[in-house]
Formats: C-alpha cells, structure tokens, sequence
C-alpha cells in the first residue's frame, strides 16, 4: 500500500502557503506513525518529491489531497481523472460545493463543509522556531561603504533560516510604514537580535536588552562604533572589515542568553552615563540663571 500525498503546493500555479506545507508535514507524522509509505506530489518553487502530472497511478493505492480549498475547478478536476482508480482521501479541506451535489473523496476528514466544521490540524504541527531577526539600514551618505555592508548583511541573511523584518527609522519617509518614534521602538523591542548599519538602530535594540550587530559603514569606523566602545558592546564592525564567518559567530553570540544579558548591561552603563549629561545640561542652564539674575540685582544695587 502507498499513498501520494498533493496539496496545493503540488502546483505551480498553487498559491501554496505555510499552512499548506505545515499540514503536509502533519499528515505526514500520521502516515510515518503508521508506517504507511508515501510519496510527496510538488511542483516548483518547492522540491524533493515528484510530479503528479506524469507519474503512474497505478503505484499507489490511495490519495490525499491535503489542506486548502477544494472546488470542481479545472485544476481540482484534472487531478481526480488522473487518480480515478485509486482511492481518494481529503483532509483539511474547505468544501466549498455542497458535499450534497459534490464530494469526490471516499474518506473526507474536511476542515469545512455543508456538513461540519473540524480544527485546522495545523494546529498539531510542530516547526523549530527561528530567530526574529530585525534589519535596520542607514541611506547611502557621503564617505560611506553602504553597498559593502549591505552586501555582507545580505549574504549572512542568505546563509540561514531566520525570519527578517525590515525596520526603517526615517519617520519623514518611512519605507516599512512605520509612523512614530513609539511604532519604531515596539518593533526592534520585539526582535531576537538587530543587525543595523544605523547608530539608532544599535541604540534602540541595546535599550531594550536586544543584542545588535552593529555595522558602522565609515571605513575605520566613526559614531557607531565610537558609541559601542562607549558602552563596552563587543558585537561592532566596520564595513571596510566584514566577512561572512565572523558575522555569522556574532549572530551566535547574540541569539545567547549571555548576549542579551552584556546588552542589559551596556543599556545600564549608558543609561548612568545619559543621567550625568542631564545633570550637566541642567546645572549649566540654572547656574545661567543664578549668574544672570545675581548680575541683574548688582546693576539695581549700583544705579
């Protein structure tokens, strides 16, 4: 006995989503847990199976069809004259024919129908979790190797699974729709590490115990790495001395619970060095007003 497993990911014309992939994989487990064997039907971009469109029917005793819509459409049609002689299994279908007038399956276990509604079973998938990973860039300025530094954030990004989120700190013309300073903030709050090219973008991820990647793409280095010396943040570079080993241990580092410890406590070193500067800037404006007003009352005394 052998079953081919389709979905919408079986077609390139799809749409397939991560939900799609995701109850693929469950029904797999099931399949595994039974040790049935299978083959997986997949059309490009995806790959490591087979495709459906030219291969024997006769090798397989059972198809499932698995997860999305399912209407008596022309793509849904083809594959059911395909397999015709084997016996049809859907799962986590929305039927959207009445299953009165239209239902194609011998075994139907639907998400939705005219006649029930189940749990997605992508709620019993299980997936490792990847970093959040927030890219923060500055615009191209003068004496600086933007291109350079993209270019190496790009191939680290490329080398790996990660989830990234571009977060643009220009609030004049924002690129991600971003809107307030608050908007900004909440989201680089919300990231598992910073890669940034801007000074802010540094800042902001290091306040919230974020550990960042800071890039500073002045060759030799100026304001963003002079701020992380500062503070004491080891993960800085420049765009002139970038390679990709050396970015991908830093994105180790900084996906550490010691990383984000070393940021708890650069926020902490900069926040005392930030309360100092309020006290010199609010000592130099009220000793001003002594100086004035003691000078006021001597002219008054002297008239």
């Amino acid at each position: 006995m052998k079953i081919l497993i389709a979905g919408w990911f079986s077609y390139q014309e799809g749409h397939a989503t991560a939900g799609d992939l995701l109850a693929r994989d469950v029904a797999c487990e099931w399949l595994d847990s039974i040790g049935f064997a299978y083959d997986i039907a997949v059309a490009p971009p995806f790959s490591g199976g087979i495709d459906w469109r030219f291969t024997d029917p006769r090798q397989y005793s059972h198809v499932l069809f698995v997860c999305g819509p399912f209407e008596k459409k022309c793509l849904e049609l083809d594959f059911l004259k395909r397999f015709t002689d084997c016996r049809m299994i859907g799962l986590n279908l929305s039927m959207f024919e009445p299953l009165e007038k239209w239902n194609p399956f011998d075994v139907l276990i639907e998400r939705d129908s005219s006649k029930d509604v189940n749990a997605d079973i992508v709620f019993l998938s299980r997936q490792p979790l990847v970093p959040v990973v927030g890219i923060c860039l500055v615009e191209h300025y003068d004496n600086a190797l933007v291109d350079e530094a993209n270019a190496s954030i790009m191939n680290m990004v490329d080398s790996r699974e990660m989830a990234t989120v571009s977060i643009d700190t220009r609030l004049d013309c924002n690129s991600t729709s971003l809107r307030t300073p608050s908007e900004v903030e909440s989201l680089i709050a919300r990231m598992d590490v910073v890669i940034t090219t801007r000074l802010h973008g540094t800042v902001l991820a290091l306040k919230h115990g974020i550990p960042a990647i800071a890039i500073d793409p002045v060759a030799g280095g100026h304001k963003i790495k002079r701020q992380a010396e500062l503070i004491g943040w080891p993960v800085v570079f420049t765009a002139d001395a970038l390679n990709n080993l050396s970015l991908q241990k830093a994105l180790n580092y900084c996906l550490t619970t010691k990383a984000r410890e070393k940021a708890k406590e650069c926020h902490s070193r900069a926040a005392d060095m930030v309360r100092n500067a309020r006290d010199r800037f609010i000592g130099a404006l009220t000793g001003s007003k002594e100086k004035l007003t003691s000078g006021e009352v001597s002219s008054a005394a002297e008239q």
